[in-house]
């Protein structure tokens, strides 16, 4: 007897605000092109995914469409679902009261031939991806040395399809910018990715150095934040109070345990470790609000927060949301007693 899966996974890549450095920062500044609002924690449907295009919410889609059929327990044939899989967005620009709306330019789907594994699941892998079509002239620091063409966005998106018909979602490659947040086929965002790298971006994401030219970079990816942090994060970037924000250096310390502390932290962008008495105990990510048990709980630290990566963080005083939402986050995560 044969039993047919099918499966979907997407991501959604957007920019976040304040990720862009150096130069091209002004642009989004000035309104002349704009950030984005981030996705929604569900996308439910596929007429969600096709308004949130219509309404420019993201740069760019990786859906991942595929389908397995299964015989004595294990996997013995799949492939993938529909011609093409990316799903471009567009860019707006704005001179005064005067706007332009640009479509970006999709490359072709990237699709490996399914990987059968030991254990009789399937592993199908799929990059998705493209540039705006405005140009963007930079120095770069190999041949040729000019770009003018926009540097390549992609996602690598993985789906592992096991016989007893679960699926499992993987994000092993992605350009350095922007924001890539993955979603599983019931359209539940599930993992995001941890940092994003303008610069860098800018600098190499062309001809050889993208997936079209055989190279790919590894995604460093996240557990996505609880429904109270996303509900917290809101009130610390849209409230009356608003906050600072801190860049640190891998390595560099931004909490000690035991010490005295009254401010909250939401993660921008990187990976902070959370360690207690010496011990790792967990690696969190962009959306990740912190210091909450400190205003709670006596006015000292419960743990020494560590920069994993080059990390950007909101500093906002503990006065800019009531204590009652703090009791409900603190409720919601408590890192600090669970080792990872």
């Amino acid at each position: 007897m044969t039993t047919r899966i099918e499966a979907t996974a997407t991501t959604l890549s957007w920019i976040p605000s304040e990720a862009v450095t150096g130069l091209t920062k002004a642009a989004f500044e000035t309104g002349f092109t704009h950030y984005d609002p981030p996705p929604p924690g569900d996308l439910g449907d596929a007429t969600g995914l096709e308004q949130l295009r219509a309404d420019d919410r993201f740069r760019y889609a990786n859906v991942l469409a595929g389908w397995a059929e299964v015989e004595n327990g294990r996997v013995v044939r799949a492939g993938y679902t529909g011609a093409s899989g990316v799903r471009m967005g567009s860019t707006t620009v704005r001179i005064g009261k005067l706007g332009a709306t640009f479509a970006a330019v999709a490359l072709p789907d990237l699709r490996r031939e399914p990987e059968y594994l030991a254990d009789g699941s399937v592993r199908l892998t799929q990059t998705c991806g493209g540039r705006t079509a405005l140009p963007a002239p930079r120095a770069v620091p190999h041949p040729p040395f000019v770009k003018l063409q926009s540097p390549l966005v992609w996602t690598t998106l993985s789906l592992v399809i096991h016989p007893d018909g679960r699926s499992v979602v993987e994000l092993p490659g992605a350009s350095a910018f922007p924001r890539h947040w993955v979603y599983d086929g019931g359209g539940a965002l599930t993992l995001k990715s941890g940092l994003t790298d303008y610069s860098g971006w800018a600098a190499h994401s062309f001809g050889s150095r993208t997936p079209w030219g055989d190279e790919d970079s590894p995604a460093l990816t996240v557990e996505v934040e609880s429904a109270a942090e996303r509900v917290m994060s809101r009130l610390l970037m849209g409230g009356a109070q608003k906050p600072r924000i801190r860049t640190l250096a891998a390595e560099d310390m931004l909490t000690l345990q035991g010490e005295p502390g009254d401010e909250l932290y939401l993660l921008l962008d990187g990976v902070l470790r959370v360690e207690v008495d010496g011990r790792r105990l967990a690696e969190v990510g962009p959306g990740a609000v912190l210091g909450e048990r400190a205003v709670l709980e006596g006015g000292r630290r419960t743990s020494t927060l560590i920069a994993a990566t080059p990390v950007r963080v909101a500093v906002a005083p503990s006065t800019a949301v009531d204590r009652d939402r703090l009791a409900e986050l603190a409720g919601s995560h408590r890192r600090e007693d669970v080792t990872a």
